[in-house]
């Protein structure tokens, strides 16, 4: 009986385990030794009901459950970051996602805007499945820009002074013309010899008659500015030296007049000089299509000396004569609108533009609009620092009152109310935005299609390879994107000059940074512009001189045992730049310097790194442990070198 129990518990085990009348066949029984008692395990099964004896029972299959993916909620144009926030990720994880892809990894940077293709690929590399946000419906913006008035009834025109904008090359005598026309010693003032900003001002003639010059700089590095004047001029005075000749800027002043469809007034200037030659001059100019009416040309040309003062009377004259024959008329009703000459931020008055007035009458308490900036005008002035109550067309004025600062060039409109100039300032701002996003698209389209040729034509060059040789190759290719991680930039050997632009006015900073972007030296040594504005240098400007490449800030502080000894550690995000553990570091708190010195200790996570970017967190020590930081803790390191350098790059001066 034993056996047969032991048997049919066998069989049961058999037939529950399996679910299937179809049993493997069972090995030979064998007899126990004596005295022991075989494991028998019973299998009791409840009755149904209608469940008839000896009928067999069916066991279902047990199902397993598929573990759900995880979801991650896409949209169009989601950045780096923003799919990394998205899939609970670091933006490392999505670097390495993208791998053996079409995708530039090398310039790709947090805010990098992906393609919809790249998205997907991104998500199901992870093992997650991608959803569509739900598409809140935008309503299309409503145009709350503002434009220029349509033309005034010429019944509401007055005469106006002419605008005539003073142009010629660099020490040909401009500023001191015009120094002897107004009475200052601008020229005293002025260093270096050139003229560092736009001068407005107007001169009233013994006849009573009233002009308005612009000063232009001559310098070849300020054509920006030249062009600015011309486009608000009436008339160009062209002031050639006479012991000189037609020089570059003096040919350069001629097209820009030309181009502004403004009439030219010869002033050939240093003619008391021994050496000066006037008739040579002119035929100089006929070549440029400067003809004078000595020559047949309608182009009047008077000779002057700026220095003594000779003829200048009669340069004045001959102006208000071409004036009265362009019949210069001008609207002082209705809305203001005007031009920026020249902007800058002054100590006591903040923001100040000086600007010409082309229509209505601009009076204390206007509000003003011009490119993404606005003013509620609090003060006004003139040429000699004076308040002035109102000013009309051709009068040049100094406005108080701005939120931001302006670039010179910029169209003055008035609104007619604080409300209606944010709205035009935030349409503004939203357009620009909307343009350098499809220009951002534009750029990284480009850069994708020529990756994407270019990894065609590897491909192709591999064809003869087989799958496995092609693999290899590819990871050769790659390698060194795997051996470190993707947010940290390896350390490159190229050199690299930060710089930092300060001027006194807009359009020197303007001019400076135009002769920057003419540099082309970039195998030699890259120019890296960190900052520019307008105004004095401040203390911030010194620091961001000293070349910082990365700049930390500390979170929180805890200490790590290593043997016997508590080692302070600094919690860190890094908001600038990138760390270096090879570079120098210094220990910031408020505006004080706590410590300079090395780091000894560089963690992202859990690993050692050598470099941590923007937007990553990070770990560090410093080889001072008795360094005790606080969150709020500025950490920055920089580098030092007294290595002097020629390159090849030509400013132009």
């Amino acid at each position: 009986m034993k056996r047969i129990a032991a048997l049919i518990g066998r069989t049961a085990v058999s037939c529950w385990h399996h679910g299937s009348p179809h049993l493997p066949p069972l090995p030979a029984w064998t007899p126990g030794p004596p005295y022991t008692c075989p494991q028998i395990r019973h299998l009791a099964a409840k009755q149904n009901k209608g469940q008839f004896k000896g009928q067999k029972i069916k066991s279902k299959p047990v199902k397993l459950e598929k573990q759900q993916k995880q979801e991650v909620e896409i949209k169009q144009r989601m950045t780096v970051s923003e799919l990394a926030k998205a899939m609970n990720k670091d933006i490392d994880h999505v670097y390495e996602a993208l791998l053996n892809t079409d995708v530039i990894l090398d310039e790709m940077e947090p805010d990098t805007m992906l393609e919809e293709k790249w998205i997907k690929e991104a998500v199901k590399r992870s093992g997650m499945k991608h959803k569509w946000a739900k598409l809140v419906e935008t309503k299309v913006r409503e145009n709350k820009d503002i434009q220029r008035q349509p033309p005034p009834d010429p019944a509401q025109l007055v005469p106006r002074a002419p605008v005539v904008t003073i142009m010629g090359h660099v020490d040909h005598g401009k500023t001191t013309l015009l120094d002897s026309l107004r009475k200052s010693q601008i020229a005293a003032q002025e260093a270096g010899g050139i003229t560092q900003h736009i001068g407005a001002f107007r001169v009233e003639l013994p006849s009573g008659e009233k002009i308005t010059f612009l000063d232009t700089p001559g310098h070849a590095a300020f054509s920006a500015m030249r062009a600015r004047g011309a486009m608000v001029t009436d008339i160009v005075i062209l002031v050639v030296a006479a012991d000189d000749g037609v020089m570059n800027q003096t040919t350069e002043s001629i097209q820009h007049a030309k181009k502004a469809k403004v009439p030219i007034i010869v002033a050939v200037n240093k003619c008391d000089k021994p050496q000066a030659d006037p008739q040579r001059v002119k035929e100089e100019l006929v070549g440029h299509d400067v003809i004078c009416e000595e020559f047949g040309g309608e182009i009047q040309a008077i000779h002057v000396s700026a220095l003594k003062g000779d003829n200048l009377l009669e340069l004045a004259e001959a102006t208000v004569t071409l004036a009265e024959v362009l019949e210069l008329k001008g609207d002082p009703t209705g809305l203001v609108e005007g031009t920026v000459i020249e902007s800058r931020s002054d100590k006591g008055k903040g923001p100040v533009t000086t600007a010409i007035i082309q229509r209505g009458t601009l009076r204390k308490g206007c509000t003003l609009v011009a490119g993404k900036c606005w003013a509620k005008v609090r003060f006004m002035f003139d040429e000699y620092d004076q308040t002035v109550s109102e000013a009309g067309p051709s009068i040049p004025v100094e406005i108080v009152g701005w939120k931001d600062l302006p670039s010179a060039g910029e169209e003055i409109l008035e609104v007619e109310s604080e409300q209606r100039a944010r709205e035009v300032v935030e349409w503004r701002s939203y357009m620009e935005e909307q343009d350098k996003m499809k220009e951002d698209l534009q750029a990284i389209e480009a850069k994708q299609k020529q990756h994407q040729e270019s990894y065609k034509k590897d491909r192709e060059s591999m064809a003869h390879l087989s799958w496995r040789q092609r693999r290899a190759a590819l990871y050769r290719a790659n390698k060194h994107k795997l051996s470190h991680r993707l947010s940290e930039k390896t350390e490159t050997e190229e050199l690299t000059l930060p710089i930092i632009v300060k001027g006194d006015v807009d359009g020197s900073v303007e001019a400076i940074l135009n002769i920057l972007e003419s540099y082309d030296a970039d195998d030699q040594c890259e120019l890296d512009v960190v900052h520019f504005g307008v105004g004095d240098i401040s203390e911030r400007d010194i620091n961001l001189a000293e070349t910082f490449s990365g700049e930390a800030s500390v979170l929180a502080t805890f200490d790590v045992t290593v043997g016997k000894k508590k080692i302070p550690v600094a919690g860190c995000r890094v908001q600038k730049g990138q760390l270096d553990k090879k570079m120098k570091f210094r220990l910031i708190r408020g505006r004080n310097i706590l410590w300079e010195g090395s780091v000894t200790t560089l963690k992202h996570l859990k690993d050692d790194v050598l470099t941590v970017k923007t937007g990553m967190e990070c770990g560090l020590s410093l080889d001072n442990e008795e360094l005790e930081y606080k969150p709020g803790d500025e950490i920055i390191c920089y580098s030092e070198s007294e290595i002097k350098q020629k390159i090849s790059w030509d400013p132009g001066f």
